[in-house]
């Protein structure tokens, strides 16, 4: 099964694609991860990333689209992946869509996770990272372990002032794909509120 995953930033995407790579056995790519591990190593690529990063908005398509083209052609993705973070661009969706097609591949399902806007703001400034571990916490929807608490960072994107941004991409320059999946008929919906489970039990009944 192929399936993209999209959504605000903040809307509980990676955690949902974590869950659901577990339950389909399938490759989890995060476009995000690795742009920030190639940040966190300073490579050419994270330097170009970490311009607009820092701003709240989008790297541009030809410093992703090159990476994400050779991760899912490699054998671990023949019987499917999630793509979470790509793509975020009506170009890079038809961009994806021209290369799967020319290796008779198709996307099956595209899930929209739907969360108001004021709602990720509340969630986004109380994320939490665990720079050990690398794991995401929540301080209000997933709280971390009192042993660890202190050690926690707040990533340096995850300010009102820069989330609003982020936002605002989001709305303009993602939005306007979802038309193009929907005339494929692949769209599903998923309401973003709730707890893991509940939103984990939407998405799971939507690929069904």
């Amino acid at each position: 099964m192929r399936v993209i995953l999209i959504g605000p930033p903040g809307a509980g995407k990676g955690t949902q694609a974590k869950r659901i790579r577990k339950r389909l056995r399938i490759p989890h790519i995060a476009s995000g991860d690795m742009l920030r591990e190639a940040v966190s190593a300073s490579t050419p690529l994270g330097q170009q990333a970490e311009i607009y990063m820092k701003k709240g908005e989008l790297v541009p398509d030809n410093v992703v689209t090159e990476m994400i083209m050779e991760r899912i052609s490699r054998p671990e993705c023949e019987d499917g992946f999630l793509l979470d973070g790509f793509p975020r661009t009506l170009q890079q969706a038809k961009a994806l869509h021209k290369a799967l097609a020319r290796s008779d591949v198709h996307i099956d399902h595209v899930l929209h996770v739907k969360v108001p806007d004021e709602e990720i703001i509340i969630r986004s400034t109380a994320r939490r990272m665990d720079p050990v571990t690398g794991r995401i916490y929540n301080l209000k929807s997933d709280p971390p372990p009192k042993a660890i608490i202190e050690r926690l960072i707040q990533r340096s994107d995850d300010n009102e002032t820069t989330l609003r941004n982020r936002l605002a991409a989001f709305h303009r320059q993602t939005e306007p794909m979802i038309p193009f999946y929907e005339k494929q008929g692949i769209i599903r919906r998923i309401f973003g509120l709730g707890t893991l489970e509940e939103v984990e039990c939407r998405i799971l009944s939507a690929l069904r």
